[in-house]
């Protein structure tokens, strides 16, 4: 009868003892299957008559005075045979959804993995040789962005005036390297690239929310530069009701977090963390909060459908539970993160891996619509055939049943002869002296 227990319900199959968070019952002029499936039906009715804050609750003077429409024994029979009958079947029909529900969440993880390691595409590799490999087309994004790094260089002493000095092409921040450790082998014309690497060069293409006072609740607001959650990257869902948001002005000091169409976003919390989303075409800029990653992809080298996929897929997982550290919140540093290694296959095949994943993935999620459309009405049904069975319309009623204003006034007589064979038992107890 507390909290989120509130309308439990259930018909001891032992002898047992209880709690005083529950409510025990010993049925007379109603079934004991009849009393389950009645107080089945009024579970909300019993949470919505809980009260208390952190742990709301019903007393046993609430259930006892709960309303209820007795109808005859032999009707109450007629009621449990037809619910039985009928709950079954709704409850095999929605075990057939559920399994189908799992094999559709497997055929995903399954598709997914399919996709980055190069099956959603073999067929299609065999007729198409890349014009540039995965590698070669690594190598030549990694040397743009030491050239980019050195030609900056070069400007700055030119600005300064200044000699560059010897080996001064030495102090290039070279990416990390990936570690490829257990992972498997890739298809040809792949290869493996870290996190660092495929990042684009420009500032904060690779960041974390801002820490702690930087954005707290009170910067909040109800319009502005929307906000970027946790819930939003593993739900796909941006700019809806529960979006919070920043002023301009804030938004301009958090500019390091801030997000466009296109960005990867990871979550870096979680169990474990690691669940991706590209952020949509439709959306304006944003700014990510606290436990969120931000990859901006270097154009050309990886689209950022791919290394979502790759990051939700089993070789993303493998990698981020190692390095996710924490005990209340598990979380992974944006430092480790950005070693993890990621598959690069050729632009032209990471394009019709995303077509064929894409519409595979559409398939799914229709199926999958489907289904939970198909559970929800199951539960509505459920709700609807008790209904009925407690408002006298889910069987026939019979004129020759024993009414049950009748059986209520023959088991108060017994009750009452009861009482006063107990008084009279008391009484000579108490006249003889023994023990009552």
């Amino acid at each position: 009868m507390y909290g989120a227990t509130i309308g439990k319900t259930s018909i001891f199959g032992i002898d047992a003892a209880t709690n005083q968070a529950c409510a025990v019952g010993i049925p007379d002029a109603i079934s004991s299957e009849f009393l389950y499936y009645f107080l089945v039906s009024q579970e909300k009715g019993f949470t919505d008559a809980g009260k208390g804050g952190a742990q709301p609750n019903i007393s046993q003077g609430i259930v006892k005075a709960w309303p209820l429409l007795l109808p005859p024994r032999a009707e109450q029979t007629r009621i449990v045979a037809k619910l039985e009958e009928l709950l079954s079947d709704l409850d095999a029909g929605v075990a057939e959804l559920k399994a189908a529900q799992k094999k559709l969440k497997q055929y995903r993880q399954s598709l997914l993995k399919a996709a980055i390691e190069g099956a959603l595409t073999a067929e299609w590799r065999q007729h198409n040789p890349p014009a540039e490999t995965g590698a070669a087309l690594l190598a030549r994004i990694l040397q743009e962005r030491r050239a980019r790094w050195e030609s900056k260089q070069l400007a700055k002493f030119a600005e300064q005036g200044k000699t560059p000095p010897k080996d001064w092409q030495k102090k290039y921040p070279e990416p990390v390297q990936p570690d490829t450790t257990g992972l498997p082998e890739l298809p040809q014309g792949w290869v493996w690239a870290s996190i660092e690497q495929i990042a684009s060069n420009g500032k904060y293409s690779l960041a974390i929310g801002p820490f702690g006072s930087n954005l707290t609740v009170p910067d909040y607001r109800d319009s502005g530069v929307p906000l970027i959650f946790v819930r939003n990257i593993r739900s796909g869902r941006y700019g809806d009701g529960y979006t919070k948001y920043v002023t301009e002005e804030k938004a301009k000091e958090l500019c390091a977090h801030s997000v466009q169409a296109g960005d990867v976003l990871i979550t870096k919390m979680g169990e474990p963390p690691g669940d991706a989303d590209v952020y949509p075409e439709n959306q304006p800029v944003a700014i990510i909060t606290a436990d969120c990653i931000k990859v901006r992809c270097w154009v050309g080298l990886i689209r950022p459908e791919f290394l979502k996929a790759v990051i939700n897929s089993y070789i993303g997982k493998k990698q981020i539970e190692p390095i996710t550290q924490g005990v209340a919140q598990k979380k992974v540093s944006l430092g480790r993160f950005t070693g993890l290694a990621v598959p690069v296959a050729p632009i032209e095949e990471q394009d019709k891996m995303i077509s064929l994943f894409s519409a595979a993935n559409t398939d799914v999620a229709v199926q999958e619509a489907a289904i939970n459309l198909a559970i929800k009405q199951s539960t509505a049904q459920r709700k609807n055939i008790l209904k009925a069975a407690f408002s006298g319309r889910l069987v026939p009623q019979d004129p020759n049943d024993e009414p049950a204003s009748g059986l209520l006034e023959r088991i108060r007589a017994e009750r009452e002869q009861d009482q006063r064979s107990q008084s009279r038992r008391t009484r000579r107890s108490a006249a003889s002296g023994a023990c009552p």
